[in-house]
């Protein structure tokens, strides 16, 4: 199978991004991997509507930096994360 029609091909589109928002008033951050051609601010802002409602509102969304991206590549994601499934 060619990498580009593996998850390896949907990567190297893509870019990881730094999504920082305020759940209940608590800050919480994501790493998310999204399609370099999107608008990655208003696909989160939506994406946290539909989760979570009036409860969370955006912060920033970065691209992450080399160091952030390594971190996230290894496993070693924030911690701080709510999850909507569990």
């Amino acid at each position: 199978m060619a990498p580009e029609a593996g998850g390896g091909g949907f990567y190297r589109m893509s870019k990881v991004w730094v999504v920082d928002f305020l759940y209940e008033g608590r800050p919480r951050r994501w790493f998310k991997i999204l399609p370099a051609e999107l608008d990655p601010a208003e696909l989160v802002r939506h994406t946290l509507q539909d989760w979570y409602g009036d409860r969370a509102r955006l912060v920033a969304v970065r691209e992450a930096t080399d160091e952030e991206e390594r971190q996230y590549l290894r496993g070693e994601g924030p911690r701080n994360v709510y999850c909507p499934t569990g």
